[in-house]
C-alpha cells in the first residue's frame, strides 16, 4: 500500500479551485519532491494530507489512514516553511516537549534528543535557547522536531531555508539517511538543484493540477531541444523546420526547436543547407529541471 495517496483530491475555496484532480501515489522510503511556483496547491495539498484542511471532494489516505487520524499521525512528522517556536525554551526543552507530545517515554527521549541535535548539527546547544538561534539554526531545531518521534513519513516544507552550503549539504546527507532507512519523505524546496540531487520522483505543480510526473530523467528526457545559428532562413524554411520540432525560441540568426529525439538532426541539417541556408551551429541539449519547471509552470510544453 503507498504511504501517501491521492485520487481526484480537490480543494475549492469559494470561486477559488486551490486543487484541482489531483491524483498520485508515494511509496515507502521513497524521497518525493513537490515542487510549483507560489499559489500552485502546495500547500493546500499538504495541509489536506496532514487533515489540517478537509477537501471539497475526492480522497486521500495516509499510511492507509485518512488524514487526520491519530494512528497516522503519530508516525509523521511535519517541518512547515513558516514556524514560530517557544523562543524561552532551550532547545533541549522543546524537542522534550515534543516528544511528550507524541507519547515517548522518559526514559527513551532523554537518549534520543541528543543524539538528534548532534544529527542535525546542534550537538552541544541543549541548553541554548531558542531565541538565541540564528533563522539557519532554528531551521535545524525544527528539522530535529520532524524527526523526534522516529516517523515513517516526513513532510519537509522548504527545509534548507536560511541554512549556509554546508548546512544544505547536511540536510540533503540527511533525506538521504532517511531514505536508507525506509523513511519517506514528501519534499517542497525551491531550490531545483537540492530536488535533482535527492528526489526519486517530482511532481510539478500549475494552478492546482499536476502538469509533470515522474523521474528526473524520466522529465528532462522527454524534453530534447536544438539550438540551431543559421543565416539565411526564411519564413518558407522556418515552416519547412516545423515539421520535425517545435520552434520555442528565434531571434536573428538563432533558433532553438523543441524535438522528439536526436535523430531527426541530420535531416534538420540537410533542410537548412538545402533551402539555402548557411548553417553555423546545431547544438542538441537535454532541458533541465529548472528549464523545465519553467516551462511547465509558464504553459509552455503540455
Amino acid at each position: 500500500m503507498p504511504v501517501i495517496e491521492t485520487e481526484n483530491l480537490r480543494k475549492v475555496y469559494r470561486d477559488v479551485i486551490a486543487v484541482d484532480s489531483l491524483t498520485l501515489s508515494v511509496e515507502q522510503g521513497e524521497v518525493f519532491g513537490f515542487l510549483g511556483p507560489n499559489g500552485a496547491g502546495k500547500t493546500t495539498t499538504v495541509k489536506m494530507l496532514l487533515g489540517l484542511v478537509h477537501a471539497t471532494s475526492g480522497s486521500a489516505s495516509l499510511l492507509g489512514c485518512k488524514p487526520g487520524e491519530p494512528q497516522a499521525m503519530a508516525k509523521v512528522g511535519f517541518l512547515p516553511e513558516h514556524f514560530h517556536y517557544h523562543p524561552w525554551l532551550t532547545a533541549n526543552d522543546f524537542l522534550d516537549f515534543h516528544g511528550r507530545l507524541y507519547g515517548i517515554p522518559h526514559e527513551e527521549r532523554r537518549q534520543r534528543i541528543p543524539a538528534l541535535l548532534e544529527r542535525v548539527g546542534l550537538g552541544g546547544r541543549e541548553n541554548s535557547r531558542l531565541s538565541e538561534f540564528s533563522k539557519g539554526m532554528t531551521q535545524r531545531i525544527g528539522l530535529a522536531q520532524a524527526l523526534i518521534s522516529r516517523p515513517a513519513v516526513v513532510f519537509l516544507d522548504e527545509p534548507t531555508s536560511g541554512l549556509d552550503p554546508l548546512g544544505r549539504r547536511q540536510v540533503r546527507d540527511l533525506i538521504r539517511e532517511l531514505r536508507r532507512e525506509g523513511v519517506t519523505v514528501f519534499l517542497n524546496s525551491h531550490l531545483l538543484s537540492e530536488v535533482e540531487s535527492t528526489c526519486d520522483r517530482v511532481a510539478i505543480m500549475r494552478r492546482g493540477r499536476v502538469a509533470g510526473l515522474g523521474t528526473i530523467d524520466e522529465l528532462t528526457g522527454m524534453q530534447l531541444e536544438v539550438d540551431v545559428r543559421a543565416s539565411g532562413v526564411t519564413d518558407d524554411l522556418r515552416a519547412e523546420l516545423a515539421a520535425f520540432g517545435r520552434i520555442v525560441a528565434g531571434d536573428g540568426d538563432r533558433m532553438t526547436l523543441q524535438i522528439a529525439d536526436d535523430t531527426v538532426l541530420p535531416a534538420i541539417a540537410s533542410a537548412l543547407v538545402n533551402g539555402g541556408a548557411q548553417l553555423y551551429a546545431l547544438t542538441p541539449r537535454r532541458l533541465s529541471l529548472e528549464d523545465l519547471f519553467v516551462r511547465l509552470v509558464e504553459g509552455d510544453t503540455g
